[in-house]
């Protein structure tokens, strides 16, 4: 007897707050019961015979309302219901999240003698994102860089690269990146505001943020996964270094291309390299 129902959102995740009122033909609430850890709704109290209205709501995500019919067997099995992102816009579960360095990548552009261009990538960096339940454009990210992991698969130009000239990793050995907001452009896209600390200069920068979806991992956990793309100037940071080869034409472009492939892990975890 009573009321079986399974919460999900979009991408077939558990919304483990959601509540669901039970109303009958005169608007009279004759139940109410709360999803538990899996999403699932189970409430044992029987239903007399007729038509209802099941109203289904969680914090952050924009309610639902079905009809049902209770038979002589007192039950109303609801079934799965989806719930949608308040202002059809999707981000993964509430909650935190721990960005995972070993299925990540933190990639920059650079042109090269205005005809081609040269690829690097910071190897060691830790982040975390935090998914607000209530607000999602409360949203929080953080990420630290090591500025001497920057690798573009020479040596004399890392080198170059960690010097005074750019990052002057000696005395500015971090990066870092906290946002200060979110702006959706889209169901599944998203403009992270927030400051960027480089080389001992702070800067708004915003990212261009795509949600790629969540999934199991082989490991047990939930994963999400994102890219996120923007473009930074060298003069903004205080890297003036440049070399004109000839005819005005520099050797390192004056601007930057940051692509960002970013898997996270539900929860607050300690992440060790693996496969």
């Amino acid at each position: 007897m009573g009321l079986t129902a399974r919460i999900r959102t979009r991408d077939g995740w558990a919304v483990s707050h959601a509540v669901v009122t039970v109303t009958d033909m005169t608007g009279t609430q004759v139940l109410r019961a709360e999803a538990d850890a899996e999403g699932t709704v189970r409430d044992a109290t029987p239903l007399e015979p007729g038509a209802y209205t099941v109203i289904v709501t969680a914090v952050g995500y924009a309610p639902t309302a079905a009809s049902a019919i209770v038979t002589a067997s007192g039950r109303a099995e609801i079934g799965t219901v989806t719930l949608a992102r308040q202002g059809g816009a999707e981000l993964p579960p509430p909650g935190p999240w721990t960005i995972d360095p070993t299925h990540s990548s933190v990639g920059a552009v650079a042109q090269h003698l205005g005809i081609s261009s040269v690829h690097g990538r910071f190897t060691d960096f830790t982040g975390a994102i935090e998914i607000a339940p209530d607000d999602i454009a409360k949203s929080r990210v953080e990420a630290v860089i090591r500025a001497a992991s920057i690798d573009t698969g020479n040596a004399m130009r890392d080198g170059h690269l960690k010097s005074p000239d750019f990052l002057d990793v000696e005395n500015h050995p971090e990066i870092t990146y906290r946002s200060t907001g979110l702006t959706a452009n889209g169901p599944d896209r998203w403009t992270v505001h927030g400051e960027l600390g480089m080389h001992g200069v702070v800067r708004p920068v915003d990212l261009d943020l795509a949600y790629l979806g969540t999934g199991p991992d082989p490991w047990g956990g939930t994963r999400a996964a994102f890219r996120a793309t923007t473009e930074l100037r060298r003069e903004d940071f205080a890297m003036n270094y440049n070399q004109v080869v000839q005819a005005g034409i520099a050797a390192i472009g004056a601007t930057l291309k940051v692509e960002l492939d970013v898997q996270a892990v539900q929860g607050e975890v300690s992440l060790q390299a693996g496969s």
